[in-house]
């Protein structure tokens, strides 16, 4: 059971950082500081005032950023990388839990937030050409209120937060399909 339930968490979080890589960091570095959960090292390192207080410094900025056309554009970019990054970072600190091997866990968690980070990038600019621009905060922050909702069911109900990550697969593509119907139409 222990073993399901770390790569449930494994595939949220992991999920939950293809949309913003820095919200799972927190979550799971906070609750360790706190004493909700335990991470094994290395990835006890999330835990240190000073990684917590860069990872919120960074998360600030790309909250910020994240809400103005063109530089939310050039944070996707970047994303590519980062959010994929924090993906296998989280992947791996659960997935140790189940006895899964650091090599696997990290190209898991590699797969599955670039998976979303890519969806959510080809999903983006029909929000941006639809609403010239003006509805990219409101899609914005729903990223971050669902990667924070998914980050906090990972951790306290796995089965939940792994049943987001396929919700919001299934929506991203759903979106993406219509894109690119109505590009097939035009």
């Amino acid at each position: 059971m222990e073993l399901l339930s770390g790569l449930l968490s494994s595939l949220g979080l992991s999920g939950a950082a293809g949309l913003n890589a820095f919200i799972p960091l927190l979550v799971v570095g906070l609750l360790d500081r706190l004493g909700v959960m335990t991470l094994a090292e290395p990835y006890d390192l999330l835990a240190s005032p000073w990684v917590l207080l860069g990872v919120a410094v960074l998360g600030a900025l790309d909250f910020v950023g994240d809400k103005i056309p063109g530089v939310d554009h050039l944070l996707h970019l970047a994303g590519g990388v980062v959010n994929t990054a924090a993906g296998a970072v989280l992947f791996a600190s659960q997935a140790g839990i189940a006895e899964v091997p650091p090599s696997l866990s990290l190209i898991l968690g590699v797969v599955v937030a670039g998976g979303v980070h890519a969806t959510r990038a080809a999903v983006r600019p029909v929000a941006t050409a639809t609403t010239g621009g003006l509805g990219n905060p409101v899609v914005s922050t729903a990223e971050d209120g669902l990667s924070l909702g998914m980050s906090l069911l990972a951790v306290f109900i796995p089965v939940l937060g792994a049943l987001a990550l396929v919700g919001v697969l299934f929506l991203g593509f759903s979106l993406w399909g219509r894109r690119r119907r109505r590009r097939r139409a035009l």
